[in-house]
């Protein structure tokens, strides 16, 4: 995968780049999770089904987005509502590009001097610009790791 050009700050690019490469990665394994019938561990809210999981990661990836546009007052980060869970298998792909896009073009001239910046996340946990950038890559690792190790025969 080609990483993303034209950005102000190295830093910003590598997170855009590597939150790229995760979210693509975590979509190829819900979808072998899909495929091999994965059943998550008894649960509700975004654990309810794998169509509320892939829905509460791209709304995730949308939502850190939307926060760090906000704290560091760019402009908005038009994203587009996500897919409600019947419709997320169908259009996770067109949404996950669009997100995408949205993360490329928005943090393009984030200038690095504002990667130590603290704001109060919407959980109540103060971040740097930096560690929520940081938080939303390791995010979608998280739930793949949760679906491959569904996938893995005891």
């Amino acid at each position: 995968m080609k990483q993303p050009e034209g950005f102000r700050d190295r830093g910003v690019r590598a997170l855009v780049h590597l939150h790229e490469r995760e979210l693509r990665s975590c979509l190829a394994t819900w979808r072998r999770a899909v495929a091999w019938g994965v059943a998550l561990p008894v649960g509700s809210g975004h654990h309810a089904s794998p169509n509320t999981l892939l829905r509460h990661v791209l709304a995730a990836a949308a939502g850190y987005l939307r926060w760090v546009a906000a704290k560091l007052e760019l402009a908005d980060a038009a994203v587009d509502a996500v897919p409600e869970p019947d419709a997320i298998e169908e259009q996770a792909e067109a949404y996950l590009e669009h997100v995408l896009e949205r993360w490329r073009e928005v943090l393009r001239e984030v200038p690095g001097e504002r990667l130590g910046e603290t704001h109060r996340s919407d959980w109540g946990e103060d971040f740097t610009i930096e560690s929520m950038l940081e938080h939303a890559v390791v995010h979608p690792m998280r739930h793949a790791l949760q679906l491959e190790e569904l996938m893995t025969p005891s």
